[in-house]
């Protein structure tokens, strides 16, 4: 088994960490500064100066759109496997990912539509979007039911003549706080009496189409994640066109299923760039501390945490990779069990390494004066968004239990013996 990126990707990763050292750490204060400027003035939730201009310099260095695989419409899309390795520096500072236009909801967007909607839909969202002009949100979870459990979605898709009619509450509509946000996915019910993985379906929304209220903002452990942000929304009696339905009625679980896989993948590997990062901060903050008469980092305990945290993050990267390479040749049904088991690790693993680095800063880690304290609000969250951690761990349980079952009945098999 080849472990070596190829040229492409080995060239790809030299100008992308040029392209980080150049305009992106050195920008991470400046970022924060102007979200606290445009809070003080009454609005977090303007886009930043910073990103703007950074967005045409990246896409001059050829560093756009490496998300979408196998699209007309954005040639330079990577594969998964391709894809990984960039993700992952991309994923050492928040912000990071929009510059190239490769940040969430966006991405799991735009490979919805390229996959499942009509080319009108296409050339009039998709391609704004691949442009960076316009943003998107995806409402599909319910503060009323359990969503982790998507059959539960209860939002309302009626159809009235050439139209749908949509009713219903959604909220951790991430991005739709955005004002540049545009258009959204949402997911509901068009038939309640269809069989339980048929009652869903999905259908673009123009952000500012009537009955469509932003209740509220939702914080992360106190983070409004602005200029991101994560919504509650109130769509009441809103009308779209029939056309603006995604693959057909019924259809919208399994576009979920379609939709999430890629995007658990993309959390996935940005997070290991976040474990990375965090356990850097902690060796240099060990290695220029002193305790007790000696460095911290000469203390025993912390010996065994770099060890381990080392040991994480390389176990966690060979699986994402492994899920990644399994997407690009087998499918993502068939790579199901790659998917949750990555989506349940790489949070898990950063939470760790960053409670870790944490503790290695002190009082210094819970502050906004390092990145610790945001990030791991950030991998916690992680846990929960793309489903459970517990959900993922059933479909694994049962993908196993499955397997057994199968090897046990061809053992069972009466054996035929010819005369």
């Amino acid at each position: 088994m080849d472990f070596d990126y190829t040229p492409k990707v080995k060239d790809m990763q030299a100008r992308l960490l040029a392209f980080m050292n150049e305009h992106i750490y050195p920008n991470e204060a400046r970022f924060f500064e102007e979200i606290a400027a445009n809070r003080a003035k009454g609005n977090a939730w303007m886009p930043t100066t910073l990103i703007e201009e950074l967005k045409p310099k990246a896409r001059a260095a050829g560093l756009w759109n490496l998300f979408l695989p196998r699209s007309p419409r954005a040639p330079e899309g990577l594969s998964n496997l391709e894809y990984a390795p960039l993700c992952e520096i991309m994923g050492r500072v928040p912000f990071a990912a929009e510059v190239f236009n490769c940040s969430a909801p966006d991405t799991g967007n735009m490979e919805t539509l390229e996959r499942y909607a009509s080319e009108a839909i296409k050339d009039q969202w998709l391609e704004p979007l691949l442009r960076g002009e316009i943003r998107s949100a995806f409402l599909m979870t319910e503060p009323e039911v359990a969503s982790s459990d998507a059959t539960n979605i209860q939002c309302s898709i009626r159809r009235d003549g050439d139209h749908y009619v949509i009713n219903g509450r959604k909220w951790w509509s991430s991005g739709a706080g955005d004002p540049r946000c545009a258009v959204y996915i949402v997911m509901g019910k068009t038939d309640p009496e269809a069989p339980r993985h048929s009652q869903q379906s999905m259908v673009v929304v123009p952000s500012n189409t009537p009955g469509i209220t932003v209740v509220r903002p939702l914080s992360v452990f106190g983070y409004d994640d602005a200029p991101h942000g994560h919504m509650e929304v109130l769509l009441k009696d809103v009308r779209v066109p029939v056309t603006n339905l995604l693959l057909g009625e019924g259809r919208g679980f399994a576009i979920a299923q379609g939709r999430l896989g890629p995007g658990r993948i993309h959390h996935c590997m940005r997070t290991i760039g976040a474990a990375e990062r965090a356990l850097e901060l902690m060796c240099k903050r060990l290695n220029s501390r002193v305790a007790f008469g000696k460095p911290i980092s000469a203390q025993s305990v912390w010996h065994e945490r770099i060890a381990e945290a080392r040991c994480m993050i390389e176990q966690a990267r060979l699986l994402t990779l492994k899920a990644a390479y399994m997407m690009d040749t087998v499918g993502n049904k068939v790579a199901k069990g790659e998917i949750a088991m990555i989506k349940v690790v790489a949070p898990n693993m950063a939470c760790q390494i960053i409670d870790w680095a944490i503790q290695a800063h002190g009082a210094a880690g819970v502050s906004d004066d390092f990145s610790l304290a945001y990030s791991y609000a950030h991998q916690r969250t992680l846990r929960l968004a793309d489903g459970p951690d517990e959900v993922h761990r059933q479909s694994l349980a049962k993908l196993e239990l499955a397997k057994q079952l199968a090897l046990k009945s061809e053992v069972d098999m009466p054996v035929t013996r010819g005369c």
